[in-house]
């Protein structure tokens, strides 16, 4: 039995932090020109600052954020398109907490709840099965939303309303997959990265094989990681002496819940129901080839998209980000979240601009929780 207390061991990250300075040391990194890692996953960037660590670790290693919170790379057409279906006088729709206060380009998913809209917070997509139990006079959507972690759920779910026949249930499908987006930001010129941590829930789904096109194509080292702090230094590290070596490979820190050919059972309930999107847009990203999901065919009777006749079944939409929102250079890393001219003045958490400053996982509420005073300063 582990318990919590040993990967949050002082003693332990202490000597974690003392052999990631001597390897930083041993590549030669400086603060002028530091080792750049990618943290994909916006659970890892939160426990980053939550725990210090880009304040323990030596000038020499630079944290990358990546793409990996699921609600901040959703276009805000895609927010659009939730609200239109969501004031629908027949809809009850449902989603996860963390999508309802995104900004649309004229509102936010609580702000057409405010305005008399049937909008109900959810902690599961069976919670909307249940409501389409008890309401079959109205049509229940769920908003299926998130990377290969919460995607076998709502593919369980769509399965369990076909058994069922619960016709008055459907999904607007938003779930997105992580391997597509990383090969983007590899293919990007202009972006400079030399190792990952990647992300461990994910993981837990797909296992690490989906990986190796990282070291394999383009020579750079991942190492799979939990979310303690321990975890999270014992990854770094990782990263650090195969770079230091000359390595590129793929390696599983978070071996303890992440198996190398992930969860069977999940696989299988997602290509059941599932199937990749000709291409997607991401926040900051764009369109990328085969990085989205929609509903198989024979659930289609289930896909919100083709019943309501929205989103890509109606053709894909592109809205512009609001003037002076930087949420797509910080969300592929090109700069800070302190460095966006409306971090603290324009966006906040009471009235964000950007998804990244609401979401339990972006970057920029991570700097606004935990940055203390650096990001006071920037704010003003």
């Amino acid at each position: 039995m582990r318990y919590v207390e040993e990967f949050r061991d002082p003693m332990a990250a202490r000597a974690l932090l003392a052999a990631i300075s001597r390897v930083t040391d041993d590549i030669g990194a400086t603060a002028d020109h530091p080792v750049r890692i990618m943290e994909i996953c916006g659970g890892h960037t939160h426990a980053i600052f939550r725990y210090g660590l880009d304040r323990l670790t030596p000038p020499g290693l630079e944290f990358i954020h990546g793409p990996g919170c699921p609600v901040c790379v959703l276009p805000m057409s895609r927010v659009d398109e939730c609200v239109e279906l969501a004031e629908r006088p027949e809809v009850v729709f449902t989603t996860f907490g963390d999508a309802m206060r995104v900004p649309g380009t004229k509102k936010s998913l609580m702000q057409a709840k405010a305005e008399g809209a049937d909008i109900r917070m959810v902690y599961s997509p069976l919670d909307a099965l249940e409501l389409a139990r008890r309401h079959p006079d109205r049509e229940v959507v769920f908003f299926g939303l998130g990377f290969e972690t919460t995607t076998p759920s709502t593919a369980l779910s769509i399965r369990q309303a076909a058994r069922e026949g619960l016709s008055n249930f459907s999904v607007f499908a938003n779930h997105i997959t992580v391997p597509p987006p990383i090969k983007a930001l590899l293919d990007d010129p202009h972006m400079v990265l030399d190792g990952f941590v990647g992300p461990g829930h994910v993981s837990m789904v797909i296992g690490t094989r989906p990986y190796e096109f990282i070291a394999r194509d383009y020579g750079k080292p991942i190492v799979v990681a939990g979310f303690e702090p321990l975890d999270l230094l014992q990854s770094v590290l990782m990263v650090l002496e195969m770079i230091r070596d000359g390595k590129a490979e793929v390696q599983n820190q978070y071996g303890r819940v992440v198996p190398q050919d992930g969860n069977p059972v999940s696989l299988a309930a997602i290509e059941d129901v599932y199937e990749p999107r000709p291409s997607f847009e991401w926040r900051g990203l764009g369109e990328i080839d085969a990085s989205g999901l929609s509903i198989r065919e024979r659930y289609r009777a289930f896909d919100a998209e083709a019943k309501f006749g929205i989103g890509y079944g109606a053709g894909p939409r592109h809205v512009e980000e609001p003037e002076g929102c930087a949420c797509g250079l910080v969300m592929t890393g090109r700069i800070k979240p302190t460095a966006c001219p409306q971090f603290g003045k324009g966006c906040t958490p009471e009235m964000p601009l950007g998804a990244l400053m609401v979401s339990s996982e972006g970057a920029c509420a991570a700097y606004w929780q935990y940055g203390g005073a650096r990001a006071m300063e920037a704010a003003e």
